[in-house]
């Protein structure tokens, strides 16, 4: 493995960078087991207490599985599929809809979910998060962090844990592609106004209006995304892209311009 000498100060996030960078680029598969941790101390020039860090962080991500008297094996999980894709194909149209296709499934359930199950405590919390949305947007800034914590609390309040798991795999594998989308001008005040429909539903209980909420806002996202990333290619030269339908029907046929 080509592991490089840790320079920066948050030394176990950088570790962690490693680690899904060896994943991504095929050097690690699920199945795999990494080194001791005194010889990753000693590889990563790092305390061993940076490298327990590392492991218990991406432990928690669901990229590795702690054997007890075994060792640290990479799991065969969402998270490590997600993460050996290479990222040239998060910039592809064909693969790109079939992630929004995927998240149109998957987060509209979530949503009517919490509806029903979501505690006043989250409630609370998810109307924070909005908050703090609003005031970044106010002040210039894109939101994406609000952003993205809005739909991972929103998963946890829907209090199903393989959704909750597949849920922060697909939302942290888009994370660049987020940020590119809400750079678009007025699509921050849009995101934020598709989130607090989403919340009303939540406040009210009703799980149904939670669920259409969710999905118009996954379809605006999606048209925005691939316009996006229409304009992009044009820029780059590249040749004319396949025109997608993105309707109400939800038909997802291509066809040549």
């Amino acid at each position: 493995m080509n592991l490089k000498i840790i320079k920066k100060t948050r030394v176990y996030e950088d570790i962690v960078a490693q680690v899904k960078d060896l994943i991504a680029d095929g050097k690690l598969r699920p199945g795999d087991q990494l080194p001791p941790e005194r010889e990753l101390s000693e590889t990563f020039q790092v305390s061993r207490a940076s490298v327990r860090e590392a492991i218990r962080a991406l432990e928690s991500m669901g990229f590795l599985d702690t054997k007890q008297g075994e060792g640290t094996y990479i799991a065969s999980s969402v998270e490590t599929l997600l993460a050996s894709l290479p990222s040239t194909l998060f910039h592809r149209r064909d693969f790109l809809l079939q992630v929004f296709e995927a998240r149109k499934i998957l987060e509209p359930a979530i949503a009517a979910l919490a509806a029903e199950r979501a505690t006043p405590e989250e409630i609370a919390q998810l109307e924070t998060i909005l908050k703090e949305q609003a005031r970044q947007i106010t002040e210039g800034e894109t939101g994406v962090e609000a952003d993205t914590r809005f739909h991972s609390v929103l998963a946890e309040a829907a209090k199903n844990g393989v959704l909750l798991k597949l849920n922060d795999a697909i939302v942290d594998s888009l994370r660049e592609t987020r940020e590119r989308s809400l750079q678009t001008r007025g699509r921050p005040a849009r995101s934020l106004a598709g989130h607090r429909e989403i919340l009303q539903a939540i406040q009210i209980g009703n799980p149904t209006r939670a669920k259409e909420a969710m999905r118009n806002h996954l379809e605006a996202i999606e048209h925005n995304v691939l316009k996006l990333q229409v304009e992009e290619q044009k820029e780059r030269g590249g040749g004319a892209p396949a025109v997608v339908s993105v309707g109400a029907d939800d038909d997802l046929s291509t066809k040549e311009a």
